[in-house]
């Protein structure tokens, strides 16, 4: 009984010790948080330099990519801002003007997002080809289904 009751204190010790480092630690240093352009803008200079997570939709006109130095520069958007993105590899194939996009990186203070990761929406459904379809011909359907 000695032995139960002292299993279960040295239990509830370690159980609190984890909570209490998950509480009072620095995992906040860790956390990477999703914004849309407005709400980082509204954020101000609190999110400068931390580890974020863009979502928005790429405006059209804006995509500038350089294949040789793989520098691709786009503007993110939603309804209440615009933010300037910046990236040195190359975008995923299905990445296109008008799609929802989200990137993970760094807002600067120059005011442009330093990304490291772009990741482009698309539709989590699969559909095997048709008998006689060619898997291009799908894609390219995809491709136009996210330009929309």
């Amino acid at each position: 009984m000695k032995k139960n009751k002292l299993g279960l204190l040295a239990g509830a010790v370690v159980i609190a010790a984890g909570i209490s480092y998950l509480m009072f630690g620095q995992i906040g240093d860790n956390l990477v948080y999703f914004l849309t352009p407005g709400e980082l803008l509204a954020k101000g200079p609190d999110v400068v330099d931390r580890p974020l997570r863009l979502g928005g939709q790429v405006a059209p006109g804006t995509v500038q990519w350089d294949a040789q130095t793989l520098d691709l520069q786009f503007v993110l958007q939603d309804s209440d801002g615009e933010i300037k993105v910046h990236a040195r590899k190359a975008p995923p194939q299905m990445f296109r003007e008008g799609m929802g996009v989200v990137v993970e990186g760094r807002y600067t203070a120059a005011g442009v997002f330093e990304s490291t990761n772009l990741m482009v929406k698309h539709s989590n459904e699969y559909r095997a080809p048709d008998h006689g379809e060619k898997p291009q011909e799908m894609y390219q359907s995809l491709i136009r289904e996210a330009g929309t």
